[in-house]
């Protein structure tokens, strides 16, 4: 299991992930921050950056803020 933490900037024009030079991740992510759609659209991001399954990416903290803590499930 890997611990990541993730500034979220919605309403992007592209979707996009990548580290920062202090070890947080920046995401930025097309869909606007209603109803979950921004977290799926995160969570689809991470997996596809990891090679992971959807279902092994999940919000762990901060599901309604800017700064998310998630985790990434190991095969």
């Amino acid at each position: 299991m890997k611990l990541i933490q993730v500034k979220v900037k919605p309403n992007a024009r592209i979707s996009a992930l990548h580290e920062t030079s202090d070890g947080t991740w920046l995401a930025q992510i097309k869909s606007p921050p209603v109803d979950g759609k921004a977290n799926e659209e995160l969570a689809a991001l991470v997996a596809q950056h990891f090679a992971r399954r959807k279902s092994q990416v999940s919000v762990k903290s901060g599901a309604s803020g800017r700064i998310k803590l998630v985790k990434i499930e190991e095969d």
